[in-house]
């Protein structure tokens, strides 16, 4: 009761009373006009002033930019929610928020303002975060929350290697891997929450039936081969080891996805899109497993991991949290549909670009449109959610 009153005691600007509000809606309107300006930059029409390598530029502002952003709203909504003290919010948060924005500039405006500074301004974001993501966790004695800080900390780790690796060989190649072997872990990790414990409640309310079997040692299991397996994978991502550990892997998040019932859940798209999303996890293994024995091309796999498993996963999480942090029923408008369908779209064309090089300039401005159209369809129809303020 004291909580709650101090948060309608909060009298500055909406947008900065919780996490989630500005780092969904402006990473969305990040992630929305940052695939088109690649695109012009890959087919040559467009180049940036930064310090990187084009593709390097890209790699790192869609897993350090957008995804730094979702993460610290899921992160910041998540965290008062597991040890029940306020969120932050108000200045601090906007001091966080400015972190991140300047890190968005700093590195694509590296060229002209040195890579060394570039890297300290941009690696500020995520090591502010993980701290007082942690403060707040010790605060509240929710010790095992602190894995997901310690994955955020590996990220921010990561970010740094991924500027140094970059200045010093050209291409950012096992920092790439890297990145994005932590942020699929940490859609391993959230959405062996989410996904089971959300499509639980849904069908309790419903006829009997099956229910998604509950964290266990198979779990445990699956998510350790599939960490062994992404080390594996960072360190050499070819060879018959490397491929088979990858193919153990998705076989076993296969089958972790199929013991959460995700059949029944058809009829509740904001559920539904949840098991879609972790649906490209396995993808992205046996993928992966094949590019590691030179059967197909290495970005399906990634690409399924990224555009499939990430792109959909924060597109679910933040529809769903925004619409129930404002107190709006948790039902899919017509417009989250289309979001739905268009993140979609875009991770499925952008794989196939990756598996049919002959078609790939077609297939990837689908996609890029397709991803755009996603974003910015949730700018749009999610604005006035997340900048105005809830009434309790």
């Amino acid at each position: 009761m004291a909580t709650m009153k101090k948060l309608r005691a909060y009298r500055g600007p909406a947008l900065f009373s919780h996490g989630f509000r500005p780092f969904f809606l402006f990473g969305a309107i990040y992630a929305g006009a940052m695939i088109p300006l690649w695109l012009a930059v890959f087919v040559g029409h467009a180049s940036l002033p930064t310090a990187l390598a084009p593709r390097d530029w890209h790699v790192h502002e869609m897993l350090f930019g957008y995804v730094g952003a979702v993460i610290a709203g899921f992160l910041l909504t998540a965290v008062p929610n597991w040890t029940g003290r306020l969120p932050i919010q108000g200045g601090p948060l906007a001091i966080l928020f400015a972190s991140w924005l300047a890190g968005r500039v700093a590195t694509t405006f590296s060229d002209l303002i040195g890579w060394q500074s570039a890297l300290a301004i941009d690696a500020a974001f995520l090591l502010l975060l993980a701290a007082a993501a942690a403060r707040e966790i010790i605060a509240g004695r929710k010790w095992n929350n602190l894995k997901v800080v310690a994955i955020v900390s590996f990220l921010a780790i990561v970010n740094v290697a991924f500027h140094l690796e970059a200045h010093l060989h050209g291409l950012a190649e096992y920092s790439t891997r890297a990145g994005v072997a932590l942020v699929v872990t940490l859609v391993c990790v959230i959405g062996g929450r989410i996904v089971p414990s959300f499509t639980r409640n849904w069908l309790a309310r419903r006829e009997p039936g099956r229910l998604p079997v509950p964290f266990g040692r198979f779990d445990a299991i699956a998510m350790a081969a599939g960490l062994c397996a992404m080390i594996a994978w960072v360190l050499a991502p070819s060879g018959i080891w490397v491929a088979g550990a990858l193919g153990i892997a998705g076989l076993l998040h296969l089958v972790r996805l199929a013991r959460w019932a995700g059949h029944r859940t058809l009829s509740d798209r904001l559920v539904l899109i949840l098991h879609l999303a972790y649906a490209f996890v396995p993808v992205g293994f046996f993928l992966s497993a094949l590019s590691a024995l030179d059967l197909v091309a290495s970005g399906a796999g990634v690409h399924a991991w990224t555009g499939g498993a990430i792109g959909s996963m924060t597109i679910a999480v933040m529809t769903r949290a925004s619409l129930g942090h404002t107190g709006q029923a948790l039902s899919a408008s017509a417009a989250t549909q289309a979001v739905y369908a268009a993140i979609l779209i875009a991770a499925l064309t952008r794989v196939c670009a990756a598996l049919e090089p002959t078609y790939s300039i077609p297939l990837l401005t689908i996609s890029g449109l397709a991803w755009t159209g996603a974003f910015f369809g949730f700018a749009l129809a999610y604005a006035p959610l997340l900048c105005r303020t809830r009434k309790f």
